[in-house]
């Protein structure tokens, strides 16, 4: 069967020659790749992949919150004098 059919898509470059890069180290094009997602979707069913938003467990949460309230200056990061000090500060959370 002749390939007749066009599709038109807007993507930002960037991600354009991210993908272009990414996909002539396997030595296809992006049509080749559009065209390997879409029979791939239709013998899935589906979207061939699992679509969710990433959930992290509420300790993971606040390590997370904790981290970019230290990156933009809103609370000052924990120091210590040595790497003794560091373990026993842990030792110390982990009985305590």
């Amino acid at each position: 069967m002749a390939k007749s059919a066009n599709i038109n898509i807007r993507i930002d470059p960037e991600i354009k020659l991210s993908a272009e890069k990414i996909f002539s180290s396997f030595g296809i094009t992006i049509t080749d790749a559009i065209n390997i997602f879409l029979h791939k979707s239709i013998m899935e069913g589906g979207l061939p992949f699992e679509v969710k938003q990433t959930r992290y467990n509420a300790e993971t949460e606040a390590a997370m919150k904790e981290a970019k309230a230290i990156m933009s200056g809103q609370i000052q990061a924990k120091r210590y004098s040595s790497v003794r000090a560091l373990f026993d500060e842990l030792d110390t959370e982990k009985d305590g």
